[in-house]
């Protein structure tokens, strides 16, 4: 391919990303979930006929793809593809904490920075000990690249995790965005997510991408990781 081209179809992924609304859709659309035009607008206080006009281009660009449900539509992000490179773009901008203006506000950013799903996979505190765990106990190689080792294929198939193959990267490091250490994305984040949430390990908070560690997700993730996550931050269980 001519660079001149490539360059020219990078910077028109890029460009999409450039306009603050477009920007803030594709991170909305971080919680995995599908969301309509209507809902886009309240949620970053633009007109529904701009959400509009955003989403086409980015539908028509391939990093949205929309549904028809009835008389409804929705939009999601194309795949995990799109959502890691959303993620590693917000992951790179400057963090800048805003001061909650409200109680409920503040306990909202506190429960998004102990765990949340980011697409799906675990991000936040909660995320990034379970990575921190899977390295420590050699189930995870950091060296030159996160890679799952011989250890962490067997211990994910004894977990019973079901891991698609496919394009996608078995494992992947990515900077968690409040944290800024890694957190593990990719299959098998993907599956463990999964697995936490059909267990009953891990549980959402009200409508948000936050989620909070269940009684029997702090036992599982205990025997499993050897994690404390009865209070405060995650860290090592003793002993």
């Amino acid at each position: 391919m001519d660079p001149r081209e490539a360059g020219r179809d990078l910077a028109a992924v890029a460009a999409q990303l450039a306009d603050t609304t477009r920007a803030a859709f594709c991170l909305a659309l971080l919680d995995g979930r599908r969301w309509t035009a209507g809902e886009l607008a309240r949620h970053t206080g633009v007109a529904p006929s701009t959400a509009t006009g955003h989403l086409h281009q980015l539908v028509a660009s391939g990093l949205l793809v929309e549904e028809r449900h009835g008389r409804h539509r929705y939009v999601a992000l194309a795949g995990p593809e799109v959502a890691e490179l959303v993620e590693s773009l917000a992951a790179l901008s400057p963090y800048r904490p805003v001061a909650p203006r409200s109680l409920g506000t503040a306990r909202r950013s506190r429960a998004l920075a102990r765990g949340r799903t980011c697409y799906d996979h675990l991000a936040g505190a909660l995320g990034v000990a379970v990575t921190e765990a899977l390295t420590e106990r050699g189930l995870l190689d950091d060296r030159g690249g996160l890679a799952l080792t011989a250890d962490g294929r067997r211990w994910c198939d004894a977990l019973g995790l079901d891991v698609p193959a496919g394009r996608r990267p078995a494992v992947r490091s990515c900077l968690d965005l409040t944290e800024r250490r890694p957190h593990l994305a990719g299959a098998v984040g993907a599956a463990f997510c999964r697995h936490a949430f059909d267990r009953g390990w891990i549980t959402r908070v009200d409508t948000s991408r936050a989620v909070a560690v269940t009684a029997e997700g702090r036992d599982a993730l205990r025997r499993h990781l050897g994690l404390d996550t009865a209070a405060g931050p995650v860290t090592p269980a003793p002993g």
